[in-house]
């Protein structure tokens, strides 16, 4: 009776989220949004956004009309108690999906977890930086937004996001108004690879979704891997 209560508890949340909660924060924070008509109404997409905020998947849900899937590790979804479902169920409704994450295995297990969300003709977004940039600054995309691409058949449309890294400074526990700018470019289709696949064409086909994030948001690229906080320079 309880787990029953729990799931449809869970369920009213993701409404929420979803039909209240982010029509709400569209209706405050009012982001200018250009190119949407780029983002197709319907099959499987792969967004590939830049990566400059903690609060970009939550701007991407905002303005995205069709609902979209991320990565999310999955502790955040394993709290206990009725807290712990909650929570799991609050980032469900943002779109969330739980992964585990750390090792090889489990980068396999991420792949195949956006590929059944493609393969339902459903939209997924990857950052292709990996994570997301500390001084603004574009760097090399990682090579498995090609992977979903070429495994799937999949439109790539790259999403530039300016203005997030002034949403919610460090310090800051309320996201503060200031102006958000979302655009999504035209769908890059790699169906000419059909039936390839290898490391060189992988590099090639990420190498032009950089490229035109490059164009889109301005940012300056840095032919490099973003280091994630606390790694060390290698």
């Amino acid at each position: 009776m309880l787990e029953a209560s729990m799931l449809a508890g869970g369920a009213l949340i993701q409404l929420f989220v979803r039909f209240l909660l982010v029509p709400l924060a569209r209706s405050v924070y009012r982001p200018v949004v250009h190119g949407i008509t780029n983002l197709p109404e319907q099959g499987a997409v792969i967004l590939a956004p830049n990566h400059c905020a903690a609060l970009d998947t939550g701007v991407i849900t905002v303005v995205t009309p069709r609902q979209v899937k991320f990565l999310g590790k999955a502790e955040y979804f394993n709290g206990k108690g009725i807290r712990g479902r909650l929570m799991g169920s609050f980032l469900g409704g943002l779109g969330y999906v739980p992964v585990e994450r750390g090792n090889a295995r489990a980068g396999l297990a991420a792949l195949e977890t956006a590929r059944s969300v493609l393969d339902g003709k459903g939209v997924f977004a990857i950052y292709p930086e990996g994570t997301r940039s500390l001084d603004g600054r574009l760097y090399r995309g990682h090579t498995g937004v090609a992977a979903l691409a070429l495994a799937t058949g999949a439109k790539v449309v790259p999403v530039a996001l300016t203005g997030t890294g002034r949403l919610q400074p460090k310090g800051k526990r309320v996201p503060r108004l200031t102006k958000i700018t979302v655009t999504f470019g035209e769908p890059l289709d790699f169906s000419r690879y059909q039936g390839l696949d290898s490391q060189v064409i992988r590099r090639s086909v990420t190498d032009e979704i950089m490229y035109r994030l490059m164009e889109l948001s301005g940012q300056e690229y840095v032919d490099c891997y973003n280091k994630r906080p606390g790694q060390d320079v290698a």
